[in-house]
């Protein structure tokens, strides 16, 4: 250890008489843009020609067309009865009664609104986009639960997926398979499938050792370990896979209108693209309601867990209703049946902002909590970053990430901070960070503290899941417009919107790990007096620690997403970059760009995320 001090110490040295103490020095830089621009001439070139396109491209986007089009032909011929009856008989059968009268309630909100046609367009390219995510996801996933060397093999893949904006890689996709459907089920793939992947591999690297050694005990080869201890007792974190799925999947919703994907997205895009945050909402809601169904739907089954098996009599019977209920009603829902909500919110947002943004005594307005953000947190937050000289940012990180964990993830974050240096975005990069760990902060002290009691009482849990889905599939693009009219244009209303949007998946991971604490060891902290806080701190945050970090990892990736978004509103730095590389058709600028937010996110992870055996060496 103090040898490897003694030689980084003597590298900073070199490296500052070679090149300097400032920001990264232009020597080091690689210019991409001329590989990247004769790429995207190729593209172009050939997409219509070549066989890779035409033959295997070409074959990808047809067979998700056709799925698209199938569900959706389904969901058009059942009608509006039909398909609220098979959501509610869904529902009912896999999650309750309770369930069900939500589900009614959720898909005939969806029609009051006047956005039928709309959410079935979502719904059947959710449906499919869900279905490869979690597909893609629980085999990634169970490659890494199983092997410890395809699992660190597979992390920086599932980092870079995660960490690549959406706006960086909707180009690349564009080029390959032009305008549509199809893209945007990729795209969704691409940012949905990592959160299963991880959860999985979670759910079975954490299988009770006992367990495992107790049916090993009794012959059961591999295999029937797998079938019938790791994925039974992983099952919660599954189901939790699936959950973060969804409402990642929704969340690309609008992102996915960008390229061509109609539906509740292209109306919420076209709403704020106006600047009409009334039309953007009633479009957004609908989203919401979808995101809390699916999610009540596929979880139900870990609610009611002595729920009987439902014989093929009784689905049949539920068929057979759905079916004559479909026939006997109009296919599309009425329009007399419609609520126009848009002038309402509209005068509801006016008002607040005429009487939030500055005036309120003691306190001040919002316009007054965003200037001293930027000023108080934001301002020396990214000049003391890029005031550091480049070799001492390298060496922070180093010295940060062995900390946690071994050699080898210390050189991962070093090489990849280095990595922005050499793409030529280290300023920019720096204000990026600076933006994503304050809000990480705020993300996390507030995630703590909510899970806290979420983990604790089952009513506060019921209580805050709606409000936690709601702020976790609501667009990004929703929270925008009024976080603008609230805060102002900057990097302030990023933050925020960032912080609204990342903790939700903070505070349900955490309470889960916290909730999911060996009992006996709760137990026996009670008998020894233990109060209430010292179980939480000394029992239940050291056992949910890997939970912890899966929250923390959550946090940056998800923070990172919104951050980027915040280019469209004044945030600056790569996010600009990026949205303006998308916005031109410059394949080099937002690939760049993206990359070193990918790099960006990779150091951050690594920084915060250490493997089991590099927290041990680091002990």
């Amino acid at each position: 250890m103090i040898l490897a001090a003694a030689a980084a110490i003597v590298l900073a040295a070199v490296a500052a008489a070679l090149w300097g103490s400032g920001s990264w020095p232009s020597a080091l830089t690689v210019d991409l843009n001329a590989p990247l621009g004769k790429a995207n001439d190729w593209i172009i070139d050939n997409r219509d020609s070549h066989w890779l396109f035409l033959y295997f491209f070409g074959h990808i986007s047809g067979a998700i067309i056709a799925s698209v089009h199938a569900v959706y032909t389904v969901l058009l011929a059942l009608g509006w009865a039909g398909v609220t009856a098979a959501a509610a008989l869904l529902a009912w059968r896999f999650a309750g009664p309770r369930v069900a009268v939500t589900t009614l309630a959720s898909f005939a909100v969806c029609g009051l609104l006047g956005m039928w046609v709309p959410t079935m367009r979502t719904l059947a390219l959710m449906v499919v986009a869900v279905a490869a995510s979690v597909a893609v996801g629980a085999l990634l996933g169970l490659a890494a639960g199983l092997s410890d060397r395809t699992f660190r093999a597979l992390r920086p893949v599932l980092d870079t997926m995660q960490a690549l904006p959406a706006f960086a890689y909707l180009m690349p996709v564009v080029l390959v398979f032009g305008i549509g459907v199809a893209p945007a089920v990729l795209a969704t793939v691409v940012y949905a499938a990592p959160p299963m992947a991880r959860l999985t591999a979670l759910g079975l690297r954490s299988t009770d050792k006992g367990v495992l050694e107790a049916v090993e005990s009794l012959g059961a080869t591999g295999r029937q370990r797998l079938l019938t201890a790791r994925l039974p007792l992983a099952r919660r974190e599954l189901l939790l896979g699936v959950n973060q799925t969804i409402m990642m999947a929704l969340s690309m919703a609008v992102i996915a209108s960008v390229i061509g994907a109609d539906g509740l997205g292209d109306r919420v895009y076209q709403a704020l693209s106006t600047v009409d945050v009334g039309s953007a909402l009633a479009a957004g809601i609908p989203i919401v309601l979808l995101a809390i169904v699916l999610d009540r739907i596929t979880s139900g089954s870990r609610n009611r867990p002595t729920a009987r098996t439902r014989t093929i009599v009784e689905w049949a019977t539920g068929a057979l209703a759905v079916a004559v209920i479909a026939i006997l009603s109009a296919q599309t829902w009425p329009t007399t049946w419609t609520l126009q909500i848009a002038r309402p919110v509209n005068t509801a947002k006016d008002w607040l902002v005429d009487h939030l943004y500055t005036g309120l005594p003691v306190i001040g307005g919002t316009a007054d909590w965003s200037a001293h953000y930027t000023a108080w947190i934001l301002d020396p937050l990214r000049d003391g970053l890029q005031a550091l000289p480049w070799w001492g940012a390298l060496l922070l990180v180093a010295i940060l990430a062995r900390l946690i964990g071994t050699w080898r993830t210390a050189l991962t974050a070093v090489l990849a901070l280095a990595a922005i240096g050499v793409l030529g975005r280290w300023d920019t990069s720096l204000d990026t960070l600076s933006q994503v760990v304050a809000a990480v902060a705020v993300t996390l002290v507030l995630g703590f503290a909510i899970a806290v009691p979420v983990a604790r009482s089952a009513r506060v849990e019921r209580l805050l899941r709606p409000v936690l889905d709601v702020c976790q599939t609501m667009p990004q693009f929703v929270y925008l417009i009024p976080v603008v009219a609230l805060f102002g244009v900057g990097r302030a209303p990023a933050a925020a919107a960032a912080i609204v949007y990342a903790l939700p998946a903070v505070v349900r991971i955490t309470s889960q790990g916290l909730s999911q604490v060996n009992p006996g060891a709760m137990e026996s902290a009670r008998s020894m007096g233990a109060t209430s806080g010292q179980q939480l701190r000394q029992v239940q945050f050291p056992l949910a620690r890997q939970e912890l970090l899966l929250a923390v990892n959550q946090a940056v990736v998800l923070v990172l997403s919104v951050v980027i978004i915040g280019g469209l509103v004044g945030g600056g730095a790569l996010g600009y970059e990026v949205v303006f590389g998308l916005a031109r058709g410059d394949l080099a600028a937002g690939l760049v760009a993206g990359a070193a937010i990918v790099c960006l996110g990779l150091m951050l992870d690594r920084c915060t995320q250490p493997t089991k055996k590099g927290a041990h060496d680091g002990a």
